[in-house]
């Protein structure tokens, strides 16, 4: 049975397709792309059909990450579809919670930092929008070292 993730984020252009693309990569070289699903999403749907930013693009090119997914706002339906929606600062931890429809739903809401094992010191991923080149490599960081601990959350120690 597969594990259903999907990351949040306020635009969906730069950390959750981000997160998605890592987590994609780090479950295909782990062995682990048939447990998984992973899309991602945003609570504001103003960029909806857009790429992710150009320079979250190049940054995780760089690390060796496509980044090709078009942004979508999150859907009711993804509650009921998604086992884990991880969001990546409070600010759309909250919003996910008073859009979750039910107490249910809303026990499948994480923070992305919970997941992190590297930086226990962040208690969100911060939005790199309005940084520069070191703003993306620190978000580039936490979600590597997320999707890490994701991953590890799904493979019980053996």
């Amino acid at each position: 049975m597969k594990t259903r993730i999907l990351f949040v984020c306020l635009g969906n252009i730069c950390r959750s397709p981000a997160a998605e693309g890592i987590l994609r990569a780090k479950a295909g070289l782990s062995g682990l792309s048939e447990r998984i699903e992973v899309d991602s999403a945003g609570t504001y749907g103003g960029h909806r059909g857009e790429l992710p930013d150009p320079r979250m693009r190049s940054a995780a090119s760089r690390r060796g990450y496509a980044l090709t997914h078009r942004a979508r706002q999150v859907r009711e339906e993804d509650f009921e579809r998604f086992d884990r929606i991880i969001a990546m600062d409070d600010m759309n931890y909250e919003t996910l919670h008073r859009l979750a429809p039910s107490r249910e739903a809303s026990r499948r809401i994480f923070r992305m930092t919970e997941f992190c094992r590297r930086h226990p010191d962040r208690t969100y991923v911060p939005d790199p929008y309005y940084e520069g080149h070191e703003g993306f490599e620190l978000v580039l960081d936490m979600l590597e070292d997320g999707c890490e601990g994701i991953l590890a959350s799904l493979t019980p120690d053996e």
